[in-house]
């Protein structure tokens, strides 16, 4: 909302020297946003000329300029520009006479642009000025001729200062109005405001412009509403006023004063009769339209459109209308988008001699859903959606009809017409201790008493309560909640004290989240790169990569899927995984390796889930009914899941590559482990998705040694490899991270640094071709005894030189003892127990 300072000072007391600055100051104090500053941006001696001698001389290139001699300043003084009272001035236009009076820009002024004025020489003469058109000052968009003075009404004397003759030393301050505000889409509302933040003194146009009425309203002209929403319960227009006014002289043009006040507000000057709707929409901020009386068929039906009817509007668009438009018609047929345009079969124009002023208040939400269903945004939608005061409309018709007898030479009829059924607005129960213990600020009764009454609210008094009425103009103020924020904001927010909470001990991040982050962190440490895919897949996709028992775990699948192809929540993270590799090589990056920590949906068999739903209406749902709808969830764990494809290691002089495989998959879940202090085991298992030979199942060991299944890790089957357009070998692995962390010890402790050194043993062990090697290191782990740190396999070898159906497993051994340096022997005794263990439980011998 612009708000020139002209205009504003009219109905609050501005203190002399007040600028824009101090405006907004003033309103950002009461919540109002500060956006900028608008001015004429015209400076220098602008004067009134008189045209008093021209010559017009036709040039080589067909145009035709007339040389003036104006004169800038009475007879016997200096211009204000310092030269001679008549001026010599090349002028292009043609549409002045001898004895007019003009606007004179003489040099050194300077016009916007910025358009600097000097002396110069042109068409053989040096023009010592110029004289200005409307356009060239600001005031419009008429550029075909100059301004003449005259057209405006005005005949001032020669040499008089131009500027402030035509308001443009004016400024306009502009303000961002909230949705909820729509009252300060006025002059009105803004002076009351300032008065608000300043205690400065508020005379309210309305009330000024209500009492040129005598009250006695004008009638006869009949007016219908025939419409009533039958969900909402209310009509679509619940005021509407029209007066009519005669004899309305259609030469006459806007005072320059209301061009200069439209233009700075923002709005362009059209005719009289149209300016001075806009200018008393901008004053009271009540949307006015005007009808040609002679135009009008019969008296006027407010309706919902039918069904194939179409309007021409006053942008000559022909629009097809919805049956949700309102509509305002006469016998014809439509003729308006109540709240939104007019239609161009009544539009005023310069022959307009009688018209009919509509001052209505609409539904807010039916104005909205026109404006936006014919893209056709207007300042009076932008006023009704917002909600527009339902009191003023008897004013604001008042105030048209009086500027059009004063302005237009027009004279008030009896004929007109007052429909009224907006009802009282009902008070709001306010406890007296609610304010003050919502904001924090110990108001006292008196403090919100007056901020109530400030804002036009009457209270009165109920025991413990107040019963507040707020007024007409703030449909915003509904409930207890909306008076706190008023009286906040009257008294002043600067009574809100600025503290910060002090965060209680014992707080911050739990234990769960700890670990998770360090899960996260640890694999972005060592490459992987975090990913997040969409939750949403097909049925085929969590049968293929979920539960190894397939189907055991049923799915959640979407009333209203996104994508019918992707209707059920994802039982596992590793369907999104495999998108993201597909989409990611084929667009060139061959090598990744990506992980996600997300939430899966796992719901229990025979179960059902999202039964419940939320009750609708004011009361907060009870303990029993939040109960019932969390018990509507199905269980959401979270998991973990990672892919390797392609060479995480790369050829470099010196080095092959690397391809990825279960090694890279059990790598991750081995750094994941180490993140949360837990003993991961691989154990061989089946998986419908991964390759038979390469599938281990992920045991992880609790605090008493029992081992939980927690995933699974091994490398995509090759069939499902070819039909995703991947590698042959992709290492994956999932794990079920909440079942991790909850096996997690409280602290996680490191190992200690041994000070004696370590013993290296290899042992080579000949077993049966279905033995898992896994089984076999941990029978030779569990014979080592404690003397052994660390096992790993290192070689698995079949072919020649050993029996059919049996395998070569080398381990590498590392022997430590905590209080001496160990013995060749010792280590040697440690490893023949573990190939014992092994022979004992697998028939293994060692490899001569």
């Amino acid at each position: 909302m612009r708000v020139p300072l002209s205009w504003l000072g009219e109905y609050v007391d501005l203190e002399p020297g007040t600028t824009a600055e101090d405006v907004h100051a003033a309103l950002v104090s009461v919540g109002l946003e500060e956006e900028d500053v608008h001015t004429f941006e015209i400076s220098g001696p602008v004067v009134v000329g008189q045209v008093i001698d021209f010559v017009e001389e036709p040039q080589s290139n067909g145009k035709t300029i007339r040389w003036c001699q104006v004169r800038v300043a009475p007879e016997g003084e200096t211009a204000a520009d310092g030269g001679d009272a008549v001026h010599g001035i090349v002028c292009g236009a043609r549409n002045f006479f001898i004895g007019d009076k003009v606007v004179v820009t003489l040099p050194g002024s300077v016009l916007p642009g910025p358009f600097p004025i000097a002396a110069r020489k042109t068409y053989g003469h040096v023009s010592d000025g110029m004289i200005a058109s409307a356009r060239e000052l600001g005031l419009g968009d008429e550029h075909d001729g100059i301004l003449r003075l005259a057209t405006l009404g005005l005949d001032p004397e020669v040499g008089t200062d131009a500027i402030s003759l035509l308001g443009l030393d004016d400024t306009a301050v502009e303000v961002n109005v909230t949705p909820d505000r729509g009252y300060a889409f006025s002059i009105r509302g803004i002076a009351r405001e300032y008065s608000h933040a300043t205690g400065a003194a508020f005379r309210d146009p309305a009330e000024a412009a209500g009492m040129l009425l005598d009250g006695a309203h004008a009638a006869g002209f009949s007016v219908a509403v025939d419409d009533r929403d039958p969900i909402r319960g209310r009509a679509g227009a619940n005021v509407f006023v029209t007066r009519v006014v005669r004899d309305i002289d259609g030469s006459r043009t806007t005072p320059a004063w209301m061009i200069a006040r439209l233009k700075l507000a923002g709005i362009r000057s059209i005719s009289l009769i149209v300016d001075i709707t806009n200018y008393v929409m901008l004053e009271l901020g009540q949307p006015i339209h005007g009808y040609d009386l002679d135009k009008l068929r019969g008296g006027i039906v407010v309706r919902r459109a039918h069904s194939g009817e179409t309007l021409v509007t006053l942008d000559d668009q022909t629009r097809a209308l919805h049956i949700e438009d309102l509509l305002i018609t006469d016998e014809s047929g439509p003729i308006g988008l109540a709240g939104v345009m007019g239609g161009a079969s009544t539009e005023i124009g310069a022959d307009t001699r009688n018209v009919l002023i509509e001052a209505a208040n609409f539904d807010p939400v039916s104005i909205a859903r026109t404006a936006r269903r014919h893209k056709l945004p207007s300042e009076a939608s932008k006023r009704f959606e917002r909600g527009v005061d339902p009191r003023v409309a008897v004013a604001a018709a008042a105030r048209v009809v009086q500027l059009l007898e004063q302005l237009a030479g027009g004279h008030a009829d009896a004929l007109g017409s007052l429909l009224d059924d907006a009802g009282a607005p009902e008070a709001i129960v306010l406890p007296k201790s609610y304010i003050s213990s919502l904001v924090g600020v110990d108001f006292t009764d008196d403090e919100v008493r007056g901020a109530l009454a400030e804002v036009g609210g009457t209270v009165s008094e109920s025991g413990d309560n107040l019963l507040v009425v707020p007024p007409s103009w703030r449909p915003d103020l509904r409930d207890k909640s909306d008076l706190a924020e008023e009286v906040a904001r009257i008294v002043g927010y600067d009574r809100i004290p600025s503290e910060l909470p002090v965060a209680p001990p014992g707080r911050g991040l739990s234990r769960e989240q700890k670990l998770r982050r360090a899960v996260a962190q640890i694999l972005a440490d060592n490459g992987a790169t975090e990913v997040m895919a969409f939750p949403f897949v097909s049925e085929k996709a969590n049968d293929t990569f979920g539960s190894p028992e397939a189907g055991s775990v049923p799915a959640v699948k979407l009333a209203n899927a996104l994508d019918a192809t992707a209707p059920y929540l994802r039982t596992t993270l590793l369907a999104g995984l495999i998108d993201i590799a597909k989409r990611n090589l084929a667009r060139g990056l061959v090598d990744l390796t990506i992980y996600e920590l997300g939430t899966v949906f796992r719901p229990v068999a025979g179960a059902e889930f999202g039964s419940e739903t939320l009750p609708v209406g004011a009361a907060l749902p009870s303990d029993d009914v939040l109960a019932s709808l969390n018990a509507g969830i199905p269980p959401q764990p979270r998991y973990l899941a990672g892919l390797a494809v392609g060479h995480p290691i790369l050829k470099q002089p010196g080095q092959d590559a690397v391809a990825a495989g279960i090694a890279d998959a059990l790598a991750m879940v081995a750094q994941t482990a180490a993140a949360v202090g837990v003993t991961v085991e691989p154990v061989q298992s089946e998986h419908q998705a991964l390759h038979p030979g390469r599938t281990a199942q992920l045991i992880a060991r609790d605090q008493n040694g029992e081992g939980i299944p927690v995933g699974f890790a091994g490398e995509l089957h090759p069939a499902l490899a070819a039909e995703f357009d991947l590698p042959r070998v992709v290492g994956v692995f999932e794990l079920d991270l909440d079942a991790l962390v909850t096996v997690a010890p409280a602290d996680i402790v490191a190992g200690v640094i041994a000070g004696f050194p370590a013993a290296t043993q290899d042992l080579s062990l000949v077993v049966p071709d279905g033995v898992p090697a896994g089984d076999v290191e941990k029978a030779v782990a569990d014979g080592a005894g404690g003397l052994l740190e660390h096992i790993r396999l290192v070689d698995d070898y079949r072919g020649t030189g050993l029996p059919e159906g049996t395998k070569s497993l080398t381990f590498a051994l590392r022997f430590r003892a905590d209080d001496r340096t160990l013995t060749a022997a010792e280590a040697s005794e440690a490893k023949l127990a573990g190939a014992a263990r092994a022979a004992d439980l697998f028939g293994a011998h060692i490899r001569e």
